[in-house]
C-alpha cells in the first residue's frame, strides 16, 4: 500500500496538485490520467521519491518495496540484458554482487566465509535462486529471444532496450509498480502479454499511459488529476470517460428530478456491467460498480476538440485501384508488388511493423513519392486529404499566425471571424490563435493539421499515425470523428481501440506482400495471429 497525504507541488506561480490525499492498495492497479502539462509524470516522480513535494508526504507499508519503470534507455549500456532484469531487486542485486566477490577471493577467511553464510541465507530469503529463471520468463514474454539474454544492452535495438527496462521493473513482484508509459514501443504481443501479465498481477499497479485499450484492459480503478486534485473513481477509462460525460449532462439538466437521474445512473452501469470481461480486475470492478451513486460521478474540467469532416460531396463506387506497387529505399525494398482495390465505405487500417513500409504506401497515395514500379488511380468521384506522420514541413513558412496559417487551407477564403471559431472549436482559445506556427508543440501542430483536412471537405482521407502527440482528450475526440465519417478512409496507427472501433478492413504490409482481411481489428488478431 502507498499513502499520499496533503501532497502539493506548484511550479512558479503554476499550481500542479495541492493538498492531495489517496490510498494505494494492493490488488488494484490505478490509471492516472490527466490533460497534458496536468502533471502526471511528475506525481509518479514524487511517489517515487525522485522529486519532493513542498508540502505533504509519501509513505509506504514498512517492508514493502517500490519498482518503477525506467525511462533512460541508456543507462545500463555495459551490462549484460539478464543481469539488468535483476537489478530491479535492488537489494537482491547486492547481495548477489557481494556474495561472488567474496568466492573470487584468493585469501578466503573464516570472517569471509560467516559473512557468506549470512549472504546466502538472505539470498535464498529473496529467492534468488529462481531470479534468472523469472528474469527470463518476463524476457521470454516481453518478445527477447533467448540468444539476447547473455548480450550487452548496447548491442540491443531501441526497442528492445524498453522491454528490458520493462521486464526489470516486473522483476521481482514488488509490491508496488510505477510504469509511465509501459506500452510505447511495444509491439502487439508484447502489449497482450503485459496486459495479462498486470491483470493477474496482485499487488499495487499505478500506470500512466494513452492507451484506452490498455487501460480499459488492465485499471480496476481511474485516478483522475484534474482541478489540481486527484479523485480516484471505480471502473476502467470507457468507464470514467462516460460517467463523466454522464455527470455533465446531469449538471446542466436541472429540471430533471433526482429520482431520474438515479434511474439513468444505474442504467448507465447496468451497460458497463454487462460488457466487463471475465478477468479478475472485471469481477471485483463489478462489485464495486454496483455500489455508486450520484455523488460518486462528477463532471470533468477536460475539454475536447471539435472533430467532424464533413465531405462536401458523395463518393461513388470506383475509389481506388492500386495494382502491383513496389518500392526500395535505401537498397531496401520496403512495398513489392502491392495491390488492392477500395471500395466505398471502406474503413482501411494499415498493420504491420514495418513503420517505413506503411508511410511509403501512404506518400505514394497522395502523390507525394513516385513508386519504382505499377501504378495507381483514384476514382473521378474522390478528393482526399493526407495527414503525414511529420507534419513539420507544413509550419515552417512565414504565416504570421494560425489564423493566415489556416487561411491559405480554407478553400472559400473565409473571413477571420470564421478562422477563428474553427480554431477555437479546436482548442485555440483567445490569443492562442495569434501564436507563430513555428512555435506550436506536437500535439498543437496535429490539431492544426486535422483543421487543416476538415476544411479540405475530402471524401477519402489518408492518416499516417494522427493518434501521435495527441492527449487521451484529442484522441477519443479523433476516434469519435473518424467513426461518424462518412467517407471512405486508409489510416494507421498504434492505438488499438483506435483501429478497433474504426476500421472494418484491415491491411497488413510485410516483406512477402499483403493480407488483405474485411473485419475488425480484434478478428484480425484472432484470425492471423499478427505478431505487429
Amino acid at each position: 500500500m502507498i499513502q499520499v497525504s496533503d501532497v502539493s507541488l506548484r511550479f512558479g506561480d503554476r499550481k500542479l496538485f495541492e493538498d492531495v490525499n489517496i490510498k494505494f492498495t494492493a490488488g488494484n492497479c490505478y490509471g492516472l490520467i490527466g490533460a497534458n502539462g496536468a502533471g502526471k509524470s511528475t506525481f509518479l516522480k514524487i511517489l517515487s521519491g525522485e522529486i519532493e513535494s513542498q508540502t505533504g508526504n509519501v509513505s509506504m507499508t514498512p517492508g514493502e518495496r517500490m519498482a518503477v519503470l525506467k525511462q533512460n534507455h541508456f543507462e545500463y549500456e555495459e551490462h549484460e540484458v539478464l543481469k539488468v532484469v535483476i537489478m530491479g531487486h535492488t537489494r537482491l542485486y547486492e547481495v548477489m554482487q557481494e556474495k561472488d566477490a567474496i568466492y573470487m577471493k584468493a585469501d578466503f577467511s573464516d570472517e569471509d566465509g560467516m559473512r557468506a553464510a549470512e549472504l546466502e541465507g538472505e539470498f535464498a530469503e529473496l529467492n534468488g535462486w529462481e531470479a534468472e529463471s523469472e528474469a527470463a520468463i518476463l524476457l521470454k514474454g516481453l518478445g527477447i529471444s533467448e540468444d539476447l539474454h547473455t548480450k550487452k544492452m548496447e548491442d540491443l535495438n531501441g526497442g528492445d532496450k524498453v522491454k528490458v527496462l520493462l521486464a526489470q521493473a516486473l522483476f521481482g513482484k514488488p509490491e508496488v509498480l510505477l510504469l509511465d508509459e509501459p506500452t510505447n514501443h511495444l509491439d502487439i504481443a508484447a502489449i497482450q502479454w503485459l496486459e495479462e501479465f498486470l491483470i493477474n498481477f496482485e499487488n499495487t499497479v499505478i500506470v500512466v499511459s494513452h492507451d484506452r485499450h490498455f487501460l480499459n484492459k488492465v485499471c480496476t480503478h481511474i485516478a483522475d488529476l484534474d482541478f489540481g486534485k486527484i479523485q480516484v473513481y471505480v471502473g476502467n477509462y470507457d468507464f470514467w470517460y462516460e460517467s463523466s460525460q454522464l455527470a455533465t449532462r446531469m449538471a446542466s439538466d436541472q429540471n430533471k428530478k433526482k429520482e431520474e437521474k438515479i434511474k439513468e445512473l444505474q442504467a448507465f452501469i447496468a451497460r458497463f456491467s454487462a460488457n466487463a470481461s471475465k478477468s479478475k480486475q472485471a469481477t471485483s470492478r463489478k462489485k464495486l460498480l454496483d455500489k455508486i451513486t450520484l455523488d460518486d460521478i462528477r463532471p470533468s474540467s477536460r475539454k475536447y476538440p471539435y472533430v467532424h469532416f464533413k465531405p462536401e460531396r458523395e463518393i461513388g463506387n470506383d475509389l481506388l485501384r492500386v495494382e502491383g506497387i513496389s518500392k526500395t529505399i535505401d537498397g531496401v525494398k520496403v512495398l513489392d508488388n502491392v495491390s488492392f482495390i477500395m471500395n466505398k465505405d471502406d474503413k482501411i487500417a494499415l498493420v504491420g511493423s514495418d513503420e517505413i513500409a506503411k508511410t511509403t504506401l501512404f506518400k505514394i497515395l497522395a502523390g507525394e513519392m513516385e513508386p519504382d514500379s505499377g501504378t495507381f488511380k483514384w476514382g473521378v468521384t474522390t478528393s482526399q486529404a493526407y495527414f503525414p506522420k511529420d507534419n513539420s514541413d507544413y509550419f515552417e513558412g512565414s504565416e504570421p499566425n494560425l489564423v493566415e496559417w489556416l487561411r491559405q487551407y480554407s478553400p472559400n477564403d473565409q473571413s477571420e471571424s470564421f478562422l477563428r471559431g474553427f480554431l477555437g472549436r479546436m482548442l485555440f482559445s483567445g490569443e492562442e490563435v495569434m501564436k507563430k506556427p513555428s512555435v506550436l508543440s506536437g500535439g498543437e501542430k496535429v490539431r492544426c493539421m486535422l483543421s487543416k483536412m476538415m476544411l479540405s471537405e475530402a471524401n477519402v482521407l489518408l492518416l499516417d499515425e494522427p493518434t501521435n502527440h495527441l492527449d487521451l482528450e484529442s484522441i477519443t475526440a479523433l476516434n469519435n470523428g473518424l467513426e461518424n465519417f462518412k467517407g471512405s478512409m486508409i489510416f494507421s496507427s498504434h492505438d488499438h481501440q483506435f483501429i478497433q472501433t474504426i476500421a472494418n478492413r484491415i491491411i497488413k504490409l510485410d516483406s512477402e506482400g499483403i493480407i488483405d482481411k474485411q473485419m475488425t481489428y480484434d478478428e484480425f488478431l484472432e484470425a492471423t495471429a499478427v505478431k505487429n
